[in-house]
């Protein structure tokens, strides 16, 4: 009898113990399906955000573009106006021309006047100047009656009418000359100064059109691109909608660890690993001034602690000879962060890590000074990070 009680007790103790032990699995199950919940939905509405500004992004890019198309036009117009000015100015140089052909002609036809006149008019000269300070009136004195009297005064007047027409005629031949030269050169000096301008007005509206041409192709590369991103993000989003589909209903085919965000869509909006001033920067080739370096420093308190830029998988937790304390997370896609010099590692190889989440603190570099030695890895490439973290 006794022996049967005991046996009863032992039943009650074990059945309690099975009611225990249920219990706890239930709510150690739906601890976890709640805390499963709790991150993918984080992960979708951070998806769901970057997409947004994604499509700002795009919506900006599209209206640059479009204003760019027309400025483009307007370039374009005017570089076929500055052309049309450009021919034009070369049409009255070829007119120009042959009137310079013309009045260069004429010049030496005036310069063979002028040299044939010369002669005669320097005789005549010189035969007034022998008549002395009487001149023409010692030629009307010689008369001797009154018949010699008037041919001689109608000598003297003819002499005086010519010796005035040769002169005058000297004198508008020499001002026709003049007035030609004159003519020419400030015809010439105005064609220069207008086939310079229309050269100059073309050659820049055909480097402005360039320049927005290039504005253009860079445009639809960043669009380009912003499309693949928002792609890669939308299938994310939707891996996480299955993801919370299945913690609904209990199912475990798409557990939400399994879902990374694509860090690609996130280039320039990562936030920074740690606050502080950056010491030293990426350097790809090596110059005169240093040594590439593949990542940049960032000074920071001793301790301070370091943290995640993107979620992902830690692929590498442990010391590594000249980055001290070492940690490389895996963000999926052939991309990879790395924290070095930290003062000790608070994660472990395997284990899922969450933007935000610490990975160590900051210790001290190979130089002496605290700070973190930060790089990201793109398909295996080392990027410079300033470029993918967030503007300060």
């Amino acid at each position: 009898m006794y022996e049967c009680g005991t046996l009863r007790g032992a039943l009650r103790a074990f059945v309690l113990l099975c009611i225990l032990a249920f219990v706890h699995l239930c709510i150690s199950s739906a601890s976890a399906q709640q805390s499963d919940r709790a991150r993918t939905e984080a992960l979708a509405a951070r998806a769901a955000a970057r997409m947004q500004a994604l499509q700002r992004e795009a919506d900006q890019l599209a209206s640059q573009e479009k204003t760019l198309l027309g400025d483009l036009r307007k370039l374009e117009v005017e570089r076929e106006l500055r052309s049309e000015e450009f021919r034009q100015a070369d049409t009255r140089l070829k007119h120009i021309q042959i009137d310079v052909a013309s009045a260069t002609t004429r010049i030496a036809q005036l310069q063979q006047q002028d040299v044939a006149e010369r002669p005669d008019l320097r005789a005549r000269i010189v035969e007034i100047y022998k008549l002395g300070q009487g001149r023409y009136l010692r030629m009307l004195l010689a008369a001797t009656d009154l018949r010699q009297l008037g041919e001689a005064s109608r000598a003297v007047a003819t002499l005086a009418k010519l010796d005035r027409e040769r002169i005058a005629s000297h004198q508008r031949t020499l001002a026709a000359l003049e007035g030609t030269r004159k003519s020419l050169d400030a015809q010439r000096a105005q064609l220069e100064a207008a086939r310079a301008s229309a050269a100059r007005a073309e050659s820049a509206a055909e480097r402005a059109a360039v320049a927005r041409n290039d504005l253009i192709r860079d445009i639809d590369r960043r669009r380009d691109l912003n499309a693949q991103l928002s792609g890669e993000l939308q299938a994310a989003q939707q891996k996480l909608q299955i993801a919370l589909r299945d913690i609904s209903t209990g199912a475990t085919t798409a557990p939400a660890g399994d879902v990374l965000l694509p860090i690609k869509a996130f280039r320039g909006d990562l936030d920074w690993p740690v606050a502080g001033p950056v010491r030293r920067r990426f350097q790809r080739t090596a110059t005169a001034a240093g040594a590439p370096f593949n990542g940049i420093e960032i000074a920071a308190d001793e301790g301070v602690p370091a943290q995640v830029v993107h979620e992902g998988v830690v692929a590498f937790a442990d010391a590594f000879a000249g980055f001290g304390n070492l940690v490389i997370v895996d963000h999926g896609g052939q991309t990879f962060s790395l924290y070095g010099d930290l003062l000790d590692l608070a994660v472990a190889k395997g284990a899922r890590v969450e933007r935000g989440q610490r990975v160590g603190s900051v210790g001290a570099t190979p130089a002496g000074p605290a700070g973190l030695y930060f790089e990201l890895r793109v398909d295996g490439q080392a990027v410079d990070p300033l470029q993918w973290l967030k503007k300060r």
